[in-house]
């Protein structure tokens, strides 16, 4: 089973207008709210491919209660975490043409001893676990060392680790050893205070944050695929050519995908391949949208695997 933490969960509420222009109107074509949190999105992803998952989050609040609502809809089974604090409301705007801006609220303040129950809920469930997903921002009062303590005790549970975070928490989780790291673009180069701009970036990248503590890395670098690095081999992902409508999401489901695809065989270079369908596949749908099973496969036949020697 496939155990995800979204510690900084969120109701999404995707807005669609007709274009998004610098000082001009714009009109809505749709609203839809929707449970979000890069942990949620990736167990309904797994969930979807037909995988075994639970989803582990805190809520309070009046949100924190839609919030629950939402997830009882989901199929899969979830453990909340009740905190005092109300769930956050992040903001999504997109246009017809792909053109999107995402708008996000720190979250709620979680304190000392909720937090405690976080760590407890996710060690309650490891004996359950073949993967622990860590995922997204931390919420004030949440220290940046908080992954870092979750890998050490899933690493006692036998317990494989994919870290999907940002900032201080994504430094600090890579030094703990997870067994895969999946940065996006722009997280790599806040990490490495560096702008990636080209191929041999990109490669280096990957190279520079294995050797930081994680066992593999996944580079997600949008419409150009990825890098993986696995013991000791590189590799690149490249997908077809589509149409992205939405990219927001996608790099969540590349990561459940990729470990939807180690779950049944445990193969990194095909992992990562159904990985890159996933994400290019939900980046052709509209709004907060994932791509279904049936979707990813039609795009893993034209994604390319090329070794890097």
């Amino acid at each position: 089973m496939i155990v995800t933490l979204t510690v900084n969960p969120a109701i999404d509420r995707t807005i669609t207008v007709d274009r998004l222009a610098f000082e001009d109107r714009a009109y809505i074509l749709s609203t839809k709210d929707s449970p979000g949190g890069r942990g949620i999105n990736s167990s309904c992803v797994v969930h979807s491919f037909g995988g075994e998952t639970l989803a582990i989050l805190p809520a309070g609040g009046t949100s924190g209660k839609r919030l629950s609502d939402f997830l009882c809809e989901c199929g899969f089974p979830v453990v909340i975490v009740p905190i005092r604090n109300k769930v956050r409301t992040n903001l999504t705007i997109t246009d017809r043409h792909g053109l999107t801006v995402k708008l996000n609220e720190p979250g709620p303040k979680v304190e000392k001893a909720e937090l405690a129950r976080i760590e407890r809920a996710v060690k309650a469930k490891l004996d359950q676990a073949d993967w622990l997903m860590l995922c997204g921002s931390l919420p004030p009062g949440v220290p940046s060392k908080f992954y870092a303590q979750l890998i050490h005790l899933a690493r006692e549970h036998e317990v494989k680790t994919l870290l999907d975070t940002d900032g201080d928490a994504l430094q600090e989780g890579i030094e703990a050893k997870p067994t895969v790291v999946s940065p996006n673009q722009q997280e790599a180069e806040r990490l490495l205070k560096t702008a990636l701009l080209t191929r041999t970036h990109y490669l280096q990248a990957a190279e520079r944050i294995q050797t930081m503590g994680a066992e593999s890395v996944i580079l997600s670098l949008g419409s150009r695929g990825a890098v993986g690095a696995f013991c000791g081999r590189m590799i690149e992902v490249i997908p077809p050519r589509v149409d992205a409508v939405s990219p927001i999401g996608a790099g969540d489901a590349m990561a459940a995908a990729f470990l939807w695809a180690m779950e049944n065989k445990d193969d990194y270079k095909d992992a990562l391949r159904w990985g890159v369908a996933a994400g290019t596949a939900s980046a052709q749908l509209p709004g907060m949208r994932f791509a279904t099973l049936e979707q990813s496969r039609e795009i893993y036949k034209g994604v390319e695997v090329r070794r890097v020697e």
